[in-house]
């Protein structure tokens, strides 16, 4: 009599391979959506600073401007909370990112991101080292 059907042993190193390929996918994944999700606050920073230096071309001052953007609020996607610090004189601003989403609480690369008025863009590790190349992209 033939029977049809997995062994035990059989279905046990299935689950192994799945299990494996699982443990080197899932860390991989993650680590992608967090360089992804970089852009959220990247982009966010950049369309700030535009809508300030379109604030300043008009007024000749950075604040206050109906239709620039003031104080901390959340990314466009959610994932950082962004603070615009104005000072008046001089008439420059900082723009700060920082992660708020659990994903991006993980990325130990990218910590915080500036941009300042003078377009000089920054950002840090987790031990607050200069990682600004790997976190806007560049590299």
């Amino acid at each position: 009599m033939k029977k049809n059907g997995f062994s035990l042993i059989e279905l046990m190193i299935a689950v192994a391979v799945v299990g494996i390929l699982a443990a080197i996918a899932v860390p991989s994944y993650n680590a992608y959506v967090r360089r992804a999700n970089r852009s959220d606050a990247t982009r966010t920073m950049i369309l700030d600073a535009q809508a300030l230096e379109r604030c300043y071309s008009q007024n000749f001052a950075y604040a206050p401007c109906p239709n620039a953007p003031a104080g901390a609020a959340p990314s466009s996607q959610g994932n950082y909370t962004v603070v615009i610090a104005v000072t008046a004189n001089p008439a420059t601003y900082t723009i700060t990112a920082t992660p708020v989403s659990p994903v991006q609480l993980n990325d130990t690369a990218c910590a915080t991101f500036t941009l300042n008025s003078a377009g000089t863009q920054g950002a840090t590790d987790n031990s607050n080292a200069n990682n600004t190349q790997t976190c806007w992209g560049s590299t």
